[in-house]
């Protein structure tokens, strides 16, 4: 998608602060983090939301869960804990229609949720 901003940031075309990049997916710092760290893990490929899924995307989604679990460790706070939000659509806060996994931590965060 061409006007899609973390298809960019994917691309090289603008820039984001990238801590992990493969041929699946791309994490990146979030620009307003709602925790000390705040990344984002996107897959390579444009998919809107969890919505717009199909069937054959479910390695891709386990690879994105396996890349988070990689970059808790790699940032310090996999003993601590973390925690792993995906945003679907208006109503749950989805802001940017490609889909993204939040990875939070580096501090005790709130409970409940919501």
């Amino acid at each position: 998608m061409t006007d899609c901003v973390f298809c960019k940031i994917i691309a090289g075309e603008i820039p984001g602060t990238l801590v992990f990049q493969d041929g699946q997916v791309t994490a990146f710092r979030d620009l307003n983090p709602a925790a000390p760290t705040h990344i984002l893990i996107v897959p390579n490929q444009h998919i809107a939301s969890i919505n717009s899924l199909a069937d054959q995307d479910e390695a891709l989604v386990g690879h994105l869960f396996t890349a988070a679990r990689q970059i808790a460790a790699q940032e310090g706070i996999a003993e601590g804990g973390y925690r792993l939000i995906i945003n679907t659509n208006a109503h749950a806060g989805q802001t940017v229609f490609h889909l993204h996994l939040h990875l939070l931590g580096g501090t005790p965060l709130k409970y409940p949720m919501g």
